[in-house]
């Protein structure tokens, strides 16, 4: 256990969790979880599993909004901060438990006015407001699952989910600001929504006074939800009533969506909240620095810490805007004692670094997590080392949009950590690593072999995608997609992804998108992209582009078609570079071998060749590449 960090013994002293052994009897530990929530009615059922099936706490129903609000004001904690919010300009609101309890049963109301139903979905479409927070708990509130979008997607990526999703209201804003200005968003709700007749009503929150085009279908949200009623009764679902639908790339150009449903979701949710992060509710301030567009938003700045009674804070902005030391500066100001957030920002504030960190006091914090892709020792050091003053233990965590909740992670109480490594599976899960064949093995396939209460329960629409993606390699267990192997401490370290999709700033994007946006550019024959190692972003989107006979060739050509992608995809795609090729190398089948266009990307000497149709064609690519941006 050389180069290991245990824990600190006054952390340990007074941890949620002292030990991170497995649990004798799997479901009845996850009975207990369970319990940590208010059910209107129990469950006859901890468990009915028909692979690829689940079903948890079955019969059981409960509130998901009710469990993060109501209650808490029900306890008489109703003046408790849930949420101070920053916006990047600097304007502040603080919200209580009582004042959150208020909005969200007047948007709830609203929601209903507008004649949305049980089971029936709402687009979100917000920057980094309480207002998104507000109209994910009004949805749960009512029984409406909703699909949240990130707002740096394009008006083509949200028409396609709500189509997919069939939603019928949009809630979205005028704009938010961004990197020091106002980033409009209402115009590419309304592209996107005249591509979706079924939507029949948007819902726009007012916050940068930006002009904004108008229709008899739109209402602003400070004229209905601002004057609606707060008496409002909250019905409780079943346990395995949807309560959101989230989308993530795959490796085809259609983008997956995730459903979750409530009962199980909220217990591991709020479980692995209060555990991996040891959460004190009454002294903590908690921030989850993820958008409420990808699902760390969802289970760690919503959900889990709402569940539990947080105090957290939420950042409309980025971590330079107005200045580099803006993070430190919120830690500081609002005495920040957990912090959550990606190796994509901690390789950046390396990068700017540590003077900046050491200019303010971040004597608050005592524990540090680390979410979205492995993170490198190096950057787990400095972390270590700059943010947390050599005393806050890290811990950092695997898991997916599909696994609804953290699976894989040291518990800061009881494990003695190693930089870069995931270390072992919660309390409650059950993970190893297979080869091919489904043996365990040292290094090989990351896979999960027992059900968990947080997972995936299909993707949206289609039954047989959902088997196939998940289930077909390794039957009755759960392929995350992700490689790993295992040292001989038994200990997990995550190898990347082993399928064509791109893990970018902890966003997954998918070859496949990438690709069909390139091609669908008049100057593209033919394109193929693979995700090159960055230090910054942990990798990059490289694309390897054969331009048709009438194309100019240029520069100029090739940042319109960056900018293309950026169009049509959203700006997390646009690739770092664009290398013009004169062929690509394929199979004799036609499979385009992205691991050779890796090798040339990340300018290593190119593997075997030999299956090629066509070995002197990755000479062709080397030789002849044409400048790139």
């Amino acid at each position: 256990m050389d180069n290991s960090y245990p824990p600190p013994a006054d952390f340990a002293a007074r941890a949620n969790l002292t030990s991170d052994a497995q649990p004798a009897d799997r479901l009845a530990f996850w009975a207990t979880q369970a319990a940590r929530l208010d059910w209107e009615r129990p469950w006859d059922e901890v468990l009915r599993w028909e692979p690829p099936n689940a079903e948890w706490f079955t019969g059981g129903t409960l509130n998901a909004a009710v469990n993060c609000v109501d209650r808490h004001v029900a306890a008489g904690l109703g003046d408790r901060v849930a949420i101070h919010w920053e916006g990047e300009p600097g304007d502040t609101r603080t919200i209580t438990y009582a004042d959150l309890h208020d909005e969200v049963r007047r948007a709830a109301n609203v929601l209903t006015e507008l004649g949305v139903h049980a089971g029936e979905r709402v687009a979100i479409y917000l920057p980094m407001i309480p207002e998104a927070v507000v109209a994910m708990l009004a949805c749960a509130r009512i029984g409406a699952p909703h699909t949240v979008v990130f707002g740096g997607f394009s008006a083509e990526s949200l028409a396609a989910r709500i189509t997919d999703c069939d939603a019928r209201l949009v809630i979205t804003a005028d704009g938010g600001f961004r990197r020091g200005a106002a980033s409009a968003l209402k115009p590419q709700v309304d592209a996107a929504v005249a591509r979706c007749p079924g939507v029949l009503n948007v819902l726009v929150v007012q916050r940068t006074g930006q002009d904004v085009e108008w229709t008899e279908r739109d209402l602003w949200w400070h004229e209905t939800v601002g004057t609606a009623s707060t008496a409002h009764y909250a019905r409780a679902f079943d346990a395995e009533h949807p309560l959101f639908v989230l989308y993530t790339s795959g490796t085809t150009a259609k983008p997956k969506g995730i459903l979750h449903t409530t009962g199980g979701y909220l217990t591991q949710a709020a479980y692995t909240h209060h555990a991996v992060f040891d959460l004190k509710p009454e002294t903590d301030v908690y921030w989850c620095t993820a958008d409420v567009g990808w699902v760390t938003g969802h289970s760690y700045l919503v959900y889990g810490p709402l569940a539990n009674g947080a105090t957290q804070v939420m950042y409309e902005g980025t971590p330079d805007s107005p200045h580099r030391g803006r993070f430190w500066e919120l830690v500081a100001k609002y005495g920040v004692t957990i912090l959550y957030t990606a190796p994509t920002a901690i390789r950046t504030f390396m990068k700017w670094g540590e003077e900046l960190p050491a200019g303010y006091d971040l004597s608050s914090l005592r524990l540090l997590g680390s979410v979205g892709e492995p993170i490198n020792p190096e950057a787990w050091r400095w972390y270590h080392e700059h943010i947390g003053g050599g005393r806050c233990p890290i811990v950092d965590t695997w898991w997916q949009t599909e696994t609804g909740a953290i699976m894989i992670s040291p518990l800061p109480g009881a494990t003695a950590t190693k930089p870069g490594a995931a270390q072992r599976p919660l309390p409650g899960v059950s993970a190893d690593v297979f080869d091919e064949a489904g043996q365990p093995t040292e290094v090989g396939h990351l896979v999960l072999t027992e059900p968990w209460p947080s997972m995936l329960r299909g993707i949206w629409g289609d039954p047989e995608r959902y088997r196939d993606t998940y289930w077909a390699t390794y039957p009755e267990n759960y392929f995350a997609g992700d490689g790993a192997r295992r040292d001989a401490d038994g200990d997990i370290w995550l190898l990347g992804r082993v399928d064509d999709v791109m893990n970018v700033s902890g966003h997954r994007i998918s070859t496949t998108e990438v690709e069909s946006a390139l091609v669908n550019h008049p100057a593209v024959a033919e394109a193929a992209v693979v995700g090159a190692s960055d230090a910054t972003t942990g990798q990059g989107i490289v694309a390897f582009v054969i331009l048709r006979e009438s194309a100019e060739l240029g520069e100029e050509l090739v940042g319109r078609l960056r900018g293309h992608v950026a169009e049509q995809i959203g700006a997390i795609a646009k690739p770092r570079q664009i290398l013009l090729v004169p062929e690509l190398p394929k199979t004799r089948s036609g499979k385009i071998m992205r691991r050779l266009l890796r090798d040339v990307a990340e300018r290593r000497p190119f593997g075997d060749v030999t299956t090629l149709a066509d070995s002197s064609v990755m000479d062709l690519i080397v030789e002849g590449l044409a400048p790139a941006a």
